[in-house]
């Protein structure tokens, strides 16, 4: 964990209030995610192309660079064997007359490690790190590890360009306190791609100051809920960590047909440490029998396309709150999956509030089981001081250098490029102009694969005079 992921895996706000895990090794989020592939939403796209000024959302070009991000990455449809989560997320959904959705995967039909999380024991899983990289690397390509960006490089920028600065490098230092020199890289095109937490630190301490630099962060907050299943139940085998992570998801719907999701329910990879963390104490007895249960307790979140953002004010300084709204989806998003749960079979279904909130499913009326789920709610961090409360948490970081039609709307334009500083540019999640609502991992690379072609075809060109 401590050099797969940011901080260990145990970076959180500043209120303490949301855990985010964010991929730090050779690549990144993709290395260590949990392989779900999913289009950008026509909506999305459409807002984004309409709202926010930017065509190349609604175009041919963006269609055909999600085709081939699936090409590289192997994507398959299929699934050969489900694992215990999401056969319970299935069966759940279609008890109750919900639609449940089968997910694609950037490894085999037949992949059922269940480590994708720790960067994939078996290899499976194709990743930035074994597909657009390793393409890098075979055409000379050099990648540094053990480094770290410390500050760009800036000049003054010229007047046919239309920029105060203009960038010409990068300077890194190891991470490795026993090597004290420093690495100077000079470049026609330098590209930050230090992810949504990293990359709006680099650019401010390099001295820009686009206000959009850092704000805007959106992170997709997810709260988890759990079922306890023993081995008795004839249709659900197996164990909790075993099998694909995300091979299905069920949407909450909003008001009316053609209205967006309220949330997202899906399967999350829980280790055992993990667990322990995520389970309140109520007492020495209660967590033996909660960790001697590990196996066979399934766990699924809600996870909102947030509407409020927050801010990055520093190396692993964010401050994030969340909005009404999505308080009021994900606490419905809750009591959905724990009757998902419930309606599977579950002797037993609760959250990770503090103060243990569960519910014994075994001879339950509905009556008791609507009882139940009226008291769950999304309470606040445990820095709130309430009697009870909880942690949210989130695994995908977007936005916070967000593109924009004008200065004013963005830190980078449509091209990727910042709007201060010529011949920089963020391919990375940050870029994104706001939320997807689903995993992000194939829209990033999406709209990085458009970055890099016009990159590409700009240094083709040679520097040209124009006007933004």
């Amino acid at each position: 964990m401590e050099h797969l992921y940011e901080g260990g895996g145990f970076v959180s706000t500043l209120s303490a209030s949301a855990l985010l895990l964010a991929g730090s090794t050779v690549g990144g989020g993709t290395a260590v995610n949990w392989s779900a592939c999913i289009k950008t939403p026509d909506d999305v796209r459409g807002e984004w192309a309409r709202d926010r000024g930017l065509p190349l959302f609604a175009t041919g070009e963006y269609a055909a660079a999600m085709d081939k991000v699936f090409e590289r990455l192997g994507v398959t449809a299929g699934c050969a064997e489900e694992g215990l989560q999401n056969k319970v997320l299935r069966k759940g959904c279609e008890r109750l007359g919900y639609k449940v959705e089968s997910v694609s995967r950037n490894s085999s039909e037949g992949h059922y490690c269940g480590s994708c999380g720790y960067g994939c024991r078996t290899g499976d899983k194709r990743g930035t790190d074994s597909t657009w990289l390793v393409d890098a690397v075979s055409r000379g390509a050099v990648i540094l590890t053990g480094c770290k960006a410390e500050k760009l490089l800036l000049e003054p920028g010229s007047a046919a360009d239309g920029r105060a600065k203009r960038c010409v490098g990068v300077v890194a230092r190891s991470t490795n306190p026993a090597i004290t020199r420093t690495l100077e890289v000079t470049a026609r095109v330098t590209v930050s791609a230090c992810g949504s937490l990293l990359t709006p630190v680099l650019l401010r301490g390099s001295g820009l100051r686009n206000r959009h630099i850092g704000k805007n962060l959106h992170l997709h907050p997810t709260a988890l809920v759990w079922g306890y299943f023993p081995d008795t139940v004839p249709d659900l085998r197996g164990r909790m960590y075993e099998g694909g992570i995300i091979t299905s998801l069920h949407k909450v719907e909003g008001g009316g047909p053609g209205a967006p999701a309220r949330a997202i329910l899906e399967a999350p990879a829980m280790g055992l440490a993990g667990a322990g963390t995520q389970f309140p104490w109520v007492s020495g007895r209660d967590m033996k029998e909660r960790m001697l249960r590990y196996g066979r307790t399934v766990h699924l979140f809600s996870m909102v396309r947030d509407r409020g953002s927050g801010t990055v004010h520093g190396e692993r300084r964010v401050a994030y709150h969340l909005d009404a709204t999505d308080r009021e989806n994900m606490r419905d998003g809750m009591r959905r999956a724990l009757r998902v749960l419930a309606a599977a079979g579950a002797a037993e279904i609760g959250t990770h509030r503090s103060d243990g909130q569960r519910f014994a499913c075994g001879g339950a009326t509905e009556a008791a089981l609507e009882e139940f789920l009226d008291g769950v709610d999304v309470v606040r961090g445990p820095q709130s001081k309430a009697e009870a409360w909880t942690l949210c948490c989130t695994a995908h970081q977007m936005g916070s250098c967000r593109m924009g039609a004008t200065a004013r709307d963005g830190a980078v334009d449509a091209r990727g490029e910042s709007w201060e500083a010529g011949s920089l540019y963020v391919c990375d999640g940050s870029v994104l102009p706001g939320a997807v609502g689903v995993n992000p991992m194939v829209t990033i690379q999406s709209v990085a694969y458009c970055l890099a072609t016009g990159i590409a075809e700009s240094l083709r060109r040679g520097p040209v005079s124009r006007k933004d």
